[in-house]
């Protein structure tokens, strides 16, 4: 029983540890996408609390982070500044609760048809824009106003710090555990910083982190159709975006731990947290990637490190803004650095000679995308583009087996299916002016799949009867054949044999 008690007591303070550091990794990242959204950096951080502490109480995956991100934020930037922020929070709670009916109809289970190319683009795109976020605190603003590039002192004292940082988190973890080799590395840091004087960017450059317990706030807005109009579109996009985000990750996470998240859970535990967000004054957000990493290395795999997480994020904001204010930004900047190294997927590397190249390009893609665009159009474009590649190469496996019988006639038995990539090529495996007078096409090993196939037999019909010959068409479906104009006279119905599926053809739908 004692020793129950200590495996418990020792995974609480595992999950408590980890959430202090991710709460810290929390703090530049919420002010970053506010001023982004071009919100007052406390609704980032008001955002941030109450993602993490609402989708790790209702509906989190263990050891999953959500707060704050980027990717929602260039979405909202438009709304802000178009209508204000007070439409920011309606439109909050509108995402949400489209969320909550994605969750609630079932449909966070077409995450696992997310093909594995996609994934890896997914990760590796994010993890080359966690990285490209961390080179704007390599900037100051000038006498101009305007952002430069450190030089000098101030940037050799920044890589000095950001190196520093990283090896303390990797080697720390060879010699012990007991602690977060990422929250050792921001207090030691902090340390040599505050304790040595040096001169270096700290978090109190970057924004004022002070403020209260966030409060019950009724969004500024007409309730009329006029504003269900401006808000609708946004929230949809934000909806896609959040839960494309937060399924993905929970997809990383299932990989990294050798367990399964709940797919509708977490749409519905994302769906509550941004709604409740918008009656609150919080900028709403999604899963975080980055954050995630630093949780699941740092041994935070239950859904209390989430809560610590929050819950120490509020703490600073209530109570110890000026302590946060002196960490430097350096070992902030070092940390998500450790990040990107272990969310990139370096091993894709290895696999670009070893998988088809087609699987390559589209891991490519999307990363690609990922960086230039957002998320939601990456894996859009992802998902189609693996869509297209395949239906490429299941149109080149139609083929036909030639049979000439003692009566003159000839069989062509047709393998593969027939839709509307392989039309072409199925036009090409028959020679009418050259076949005997009477031609059969038996469809048995065949599937007519839409409408273009229906399209492609009627033409080939066409074309027999232009030469002069006999088509018969055997093996076909009664959709098939009701679905059929110029060839539906030449099918010959075999009750017994014929097989009976379904066709995609608006004119049965």
């Amino acid at each position: 029983m004692f020793q129950l008690y200590y495996d418990h007591a020792a995974k609480a303070k595992d999950d408590v540890l980890s959430g202090l550091t991710v709460a810290f990794a929390l703090v530049p990242e919420a002010v970053a996408f506010a001023f982004v959204a071009g919100v007052n950096p406390l609704v980032g951080l008001y955002g941030a609390f109450l993602m993490g502490l609402l989708t790790s109480l209702v509906g989190g995956r263990p050891g999953m982070i959500s707060g704050a991100t980027g990717s929602m934020a260039v979405v909202m930037v438009a709304l802000v500044s178009q209508h204000g922020v007070e439409y920011l929070f309606a439109c909050i709670i509108l995402t949400g609760l489209l969320q909550v009916a994605f969750g609630g109809l079932k449909f966070g289970k077409y995450i696992r048809m997310v093909p594995y190319p996609v994934m890896l683009g997914f990760v590796n795109g994010l993890a080359i824009v966690i990285f490209l976020a961390q080179m704007q605190q390599f900037k100051v603003k000038g006498a101009d106003g305007v952002m430069h590039w450190l030089s000098g002192t101030p940037l050799f004292s920044m890589l000095a710090l950001v190196a520093l940082t990283m090896a303390i988190m990797f080697f720390l973890p060879k010699i012990t555990r007991a602690i977060p080799a990422g929250l050792a590395a921001i207090i030691t840091i902090s340390m040599i910083v505050i304790f040595g004087g040096v001169d270096t960017k700290s978090v109190g450059d970057i924004a004022d982190i002070s403020g209260g317990f966030p409060a019950f706030h009724l969004p500024a807005v007409p309730f009329t159709l006029e504003t269900l109009w401006i808000i609708l579109p946004y929230a949809v996009i934000l909806a896609g975006v959040g839960l494309i985000e937060s399924l993905l990750t929970m997809s990383v996470v299932d990989e990294m731990t050798g367990t399964r998240g709940q797919g509708n859970r977490v749409s519905i535990g994302q769906g509550l947290a941004n709604t409740v967000n918008g009656f609150f004054g919080g900028m709403g957000g999604c899963a975080m990637i980055g954050q995630t990493m630093i949780n699941v290395t740092s041994g935070g795999l239950r859904n209390l490190s989430g809560i610590a997480a929050a819950l120490f994020l509020l703490v600073f904001i209530m109570f110890a803004s000026g302590l946060i204010a002196m960490v430097p930004v350096a070992a902030l900047v070092g940390l998500m650095f450790m990040v990107v190294i272990g969310t990139f997927e370096w091993g894709s590397f290895n696999l670009l000679n070893k998988v088809p190249r087609e699987d390559s390009f589209v891991g490519i893609l999307v990363a690609v995308v990922t960086v230039f665009t957002d998320l939601a159009t990456a894996v859009i474009i992802g998902v189609i583009a693996t869509a297209l590649i395949f239906s490429w190469k299941q149109a080149r496996h139609i083929y036909t087996i030639r049979e000439d019988q003692a009566d003159g006639s000839r069989i062509y038995r047709m393998h593969g299916p027939l839709f509307f990539a392989s039309v072409h090529r199925f036009s090409d495996l028959f020679d009418p002016e050259n076949d005997p007078e009477n031609v059969y096409i038996d469809c048995a090993m065949s599937r007519i799949a839409d409408h273009s196939a229906i399209e492609a037999i009627d033409n080939l019909a066409d074309r027999y009867k232009k030469a002069g010959k006999h088509l018969h068409l055997t093996h076909l479906s009664p959709e098939c054949i009701k679905l059929l104009t110029t060839a539906a006279d030449l099918v010959e119905v075999n009750m017994q044999e014929d097989p009976n599926y379904h066709v995609a053809d608006d004119k049965l739908a």
